[in-house]
């Protein structure tokens, strides 16, 4: 047992030349909601919530923590992660029904709970992967978040830095779309794996005569086609064209949500986001239930270093058959913070024996994208 000291939010922000463009809206820039955890002892962990949407999101998320789960968290003798994230989740129910917020609420708590998991790793001096139970650190990865616009140069870019395997933004209209991938298929060659996110872009009849037409491209899933509230019949009808896997889980929250997909079997490829639901404590037993469906787990991740580093650990603990996904676009909360995941060689990266996540956060060194937002 331990007690934390403090639990605190920092809130960064980092300008962008090219906004992030998915099917619903753009990111102006890229937000963070970083989580430092600090126990009796000293030791330091950190975290990050998931802030992506809407833009004025990171602040409020960074207040949650401060204000409502800080004072939860700490103080009492805490037994494991797991126990304090169903603390802070029972703690706050309510709260998150009252003001509408279910969301908010589990994206802080998350935060949360991958900080007091780096904290307690540190502690063991055990790199994360292995309190985890995890198999080796050597995982796969794939570039993702490839914008509409000539993607190809993007993308051609991060193969010659080592990646093999890429994800396309889709959802533009068929001519784009289309002709995005087979830029891509002719830039990256047969070899590369390619997949495609379509970010809840579809509806079922649109869906139905759009994915046969995917199927030249060999992709390796085809993800969110259709909104993730549409019933899982609807998926069943997409699966059963048999034109390309099926990915999503991103925007399923709770393990009642993740077994019901799983009893559809209408989705391939699994991807929790450990930072928007979650983190560690939930996360985790999701793997194995995942792949003893014969599905396939990929974390989901679209953020900072730290939110990153936290997945590719997750991965870790899975069967060798799932990929990390890497935003392709130049972020600097992501590339300051995402130590051993910077160096990619044939498509795969080493995480290393270092304690807990396996970086050093140097607040100073992120001053610049700091944002004040702490209100008496």
């Amino acid at each position: 047992m331990f007690r934390l000291k403090s639990v605190n939010a920092h809130v960064l922000r980092a300008p962008v030349a090219t906004p992030v463009q998915t099917s619903f809206g753009l990111m102006t820039d890229r937000p963070m909601v970083l989580v430092q955890a600090v126990d009796e002892d000293g030791f330091t962990g950190w975290g990050e919530v998931w802030c992506n949407f809407p833009q004025v999101g990171a602040e409020h998320r960074a207040r949650l923590v401060d204000h409502v789960l800080s004072p939860l968290a700490c103080g009492e003798a805490i037994e494991d992660a797991p126990a304090l994230f169903d603390k802070l989740t029972q703690r706050t129910e309510v709260l998150a029904l009252q003001c509408g917020e279910p969301g908010p609420f589990a994206q802080a708590i998350a935060g949360v709970d991958i900080a007091v998991w780096d904290c307690i790793a540190r502690r063991r001096k055990l790199p994360l992967w292995r309190l985890l139970g995890g198999r080796t650190a050597n995982i796969g990865v794939y570039a993702s978040g490839l914008n509409p616009t000539d993607p190809q140069r993007l993308a051609a870019e991060r193969q010659r830095e080592g990646y093999t395997a890429f994800k396309q933004k889709i959802g533009f209209g068929r001519e784009r779309d289309l002709g995005n991938l087979t830029a891509l298929r002719e830039t990256l060659g047969d070899a590369a794996s390619l997949m495609a996110d379509a970010n809840q872009a579809l509806r079922l009849d649109e869906a139905l005569a759009y994915l046969p037409l995917l199927a030249p491209y060999a992709l390796s899933w085809l993800e969110e086609p259709l909104r993730a509230d549409r019933p899982w019949s609807e998926w069943q009808q997409l699966q059963a064209l048999g034109a390309v896997p099926l990915a999503a889980g991103e925007n399923l929250a709770g393990r009642d949500a993740f077994q019901a997909a799983l009893a559809a079997g209408a989705i391939d490829v699994v991807q929790p986001d450990m930072a928007k639901w979650g983190g560690f404590s939930a996360c985790r037993p999701l793997v194995s239930l995942i792949e003893a469906a014969g599905k396939r787990f990929c974390p989901h991740f679209l953020g900072g270093g730290i939110g990153l580093l936290a997945s590719a650990h997750l991965l870790t603990t899975g069967n060798g058959t799932g990929l990390l996904e890497i935003d392709a676009n130049p972020n600097p909360l992501r590339s300051l913070l995402a130590g051993p995941l910077n160096t990619i060689r044939n498509g795969r990266a080493d995480l290393g024996e270092a304690p807990g996540l396996g970086v050093e956060v140097d607040l100073g060194a992120l001053g610049p994208f700091r944002v004040a937002y702490r209100y008496a």
